[in-house]
């Protein structure tokens, strides 16, 4: 008996659903027509056992008995899923083949991976195991997924490297957590101080920022604009370029700050003779952007809707589950297989039914385009988030799940437009000794950029035609005074653009690379639960779209070390994960030197001013029994 275990039980009905003949819905498994058996977790359904199941004293938060290192780990049943878990192990029991359906991730490839060797399966079995990658629910796609399955020991590097980081993570969370909470005790704080490998260089981003803010001092600079005239009375307008000589009158991005100096551009200038020094005109292109991963899906969906992340995913997850109308959303990948684009066709088809106010957009679509979004070498376990060929009207959906299907669909309708053309044009003029540049614009064919509105309501520049030698005159030159202005606050889409651009916060170029070739700080995941979890721990709190840290918060970072509050040591965690996965690095090399950086992080905690907590309100008693089990 083959038994098929799924991560959810919504993944388990779209597995079955890929077999032909009678189907028999037991108590938390679908029985198929031969007598194999599909079944599910319901997401994880064991879990790290708690301290004091390795020593009854851990059961009591103490300073004495950190660091917490387990010598034999412990997995155990999660109480609300116990049932399931029975299910499961009764019918591996008498399997003599076993598929592995988790998700097409880290995550979900540990999860499965856990509860079967958590139910002693045969050794020979779980050596011959199946590996069943389901990105799309539809019919379809499930039986296109259940001819092209591969092996579970092709993925045994990705479960071994979930697993270090799940231990880790655990380690790290639980340890400073305690050791810091009870620090805080000290000072009078009674709430839970949650330090985590992620959640806390996240938390280092907003207080910092906020601290940027307080002190930032707003400093005036100075442009020069001057108007030029052809022989044939066309003007345009040119900005001056400071010469070097003019060094010590700027700032570090260039910006003159001498009014005097500028006021001097502004007299020499006015009503002078100029010439064209160099004239340059260049055809360029876009390309269309590429279709979704989830971060660059909450990113623009929560500009644009407003919508958090967390809200963001939720919605994805009931657009893939409930309705089946896009694929896997806990998606990296921006890039699509290229058996896919035979598909083309039929996706444009149902996204016309769907959205009737697409009409024109399909039609005007060339379902024959190929953009570079079709890349094979690009897409592993899942590829990017698209809509699938499932019709569906969009009145049954709610407002945040049609305007997110929209957005999906809209992306991907991108892929079957060309490029967007523009001519460019770049004229340096000499107007008594000082250079000026003018750049001007003008659109030859919108191609994609035709699907956006607001692209297409922007003013373009146009320079008249110049030649190299060609006079002009300047008519008029403008002192304009502008203020430097304090970076922004981060909002929920600007902060998960900094999580997924974290590398141009870190100063080490050899970190700063890590970072570039890794997702970021965090994973598609678990970005907008982390987010989510520093608000309900209220280490950060929101006035208007703006995200502040709280006096809790800013309290935490300033108390912690610079390391654990900066993204450098998780860039070097996730690039010793991804060596695990790849089978370059093994387990102990990975684990052995994070203890030791955890016992030094405790032994160091120990000589912390507890003042830094003294005053604060506590948000919630503390919780002393059990760890949170939250990702963080």
């Amino acid at each position: 008996m083959i038994v098929y275990i799924a991560e959810k039980p919504s993944l388990g009905r779209a597995i079955a659903t890929g077999f032909d003949g009678r189907q028999q819905k037991r108590d938390g498994y679908i029985e198929l027509d031969n007598g194999d058996c599909v079944t599910w977790c319901i997401g994880h359904l064991l879990e790290q056992a708690e301290p004091d199941k390795y020593d009854a004293a851990y059961g009591k938060w103490s300073l004495q008995h950190l660091p917490i290192v387990p010598v034999k780990w412990q997995l155990v049943p999660k109480k609300n899923t116990q049932k399931q878990l029975s299910v499961v192990k009764r019918l591996l029991k008498t399997a003599t083949h076993i598929v592995n359906a988790g998700d097409p991730d880290r995550e979900g490839q540990l999860l499965v991976d856990e509860v079967i060797t958590y139910c002693g399966v045969k050794t020979s079995i779980i050596e011959n195991a199946g590996r069943l990658l389901i990105n799309d629910l539809n019919t379809s796609a499930v039986k296109k997924a259940l001819q092209n399955m591969r092996a579970n020991r092709e993925f045994l590097g990705l479960s071994i490297s979930a697993l270090a980081r799940s231990r880790a993570d655990w380690l790290y969370g639980l340890n400073l957590t305690r050791a810091y909470t009870l620090l805080g005790q000290r000072a009078g704080y009674s709430g839970v101080l949650s330090v985590g490998r992620v959640q806390t260089p996240v938390l280092g981003l907003v207080v910092r920022r906020d601290q940027d803010i307080a002190h930032f001092t707003s400093t005036p600079f100075f442009d020069v604009i001057s108007t030029l005239e052809t022989l044939n009375k066309m003007t345009f307008t040119a900005k001056w370029q400071p010469s070097e000589a003019c060094g010590p009158y700027q700032d570090e991005e260039g910006r003159v700050l001498s009014r005097k100096l500028a006021q001097t551009v502004v007299n020499k200038t006015q009503g002078q003779e100029a010439s064209v020094t160099d004239y340059k005109v260049q055809n360029k292109q876009s390309l269309p952007p590429l279709p979704y991963s989830l971060s660059i899906l909450q990113i623009d969906a929560s500009k644009r809707f407003n919508l958090s992340p967390k809200k963001i995913l939720d919605v994805c997850q009931s657009l893939y589950e409930k309705y089946q109308l896009i694929t896997y959303p806990r998606s990296d990948s921006r890039y699509l297989p290229k058996d896919q684009f035979v598909q083309a066709t039929k996706v444009l088809s149902v996204i016309k039914s769907n959205v009737p106010s697409f009409t024109s957009a399909v039609d005007n679509a060339d379902p024959k385009l190929k953009s570079k979004a079709w890349d094979d070498s690009k897409v592993d376990a899942h590829h990017a988030i698209i809509p699938t060929n499932r019709n569906k009207a969009l009145a049954s959906l709610t407002p945040d799940e049609a305007k997110i299907y929209q957005l999906i669909a809209t992306q991907y309708l991108m892929q079957f437009y060309g490029p967007h053309k523009y001519q460019e044009q770049v004229a340096k003029i000499d107007i008594a000794g000082g250079e000026f540049i003018a750049k001007g614009k003008s659109t030859n064919d919108l191609g994609w950029l035709a699907l956006t509105k607001s692209e297409n309501t922007k003013t373009e520049t146009v320079l008249p035609n110049l030649s190299k030698g060609e006079s002009l005159h300047c008519i008029d030159s403008q002192l304009l005074e502008k203020q430097t202005s304090a970076p922004k606050h981060f909002t929920d889409a600007t902060l998960l653009g900094a999580m997924t651009g974290i590398a141009r916060y870190v100063q080490d170029s050899k970190i700063k690379k890590i970072l570039k070739e890794t997702d970021g700080l965090g994973t598609e995941a678990t970005r907008a639960s982390i987010i989510d979890l520093l608000f309900r721990r209220q280490f950060m709190h929101k006035i208007g779209k703006e995200i502040h840290a709280t006096e809790t918060g800013k309290a935490l970072i300033n108390a912690l070390p610079s390391e654990t509050t900066h993204p450098d040591m998780t860039a070097i965690w996730e690039a010793n994960l991804d060596k695990i996965a790849q089978r370059q690095l093994r387990y102990e090399a990975f684990m052995q030197p994070l203890t030791e950086s955890i016992t030094q992080l405790i032994s160091r905690s120990q000589q912390l001013d507890t003042t830094h907590f003294g005053g604060l309100k506590s948000a919630r008693p503390a919780r002393k029994k059990r760890f949170f089990k939250k990702k963080s």
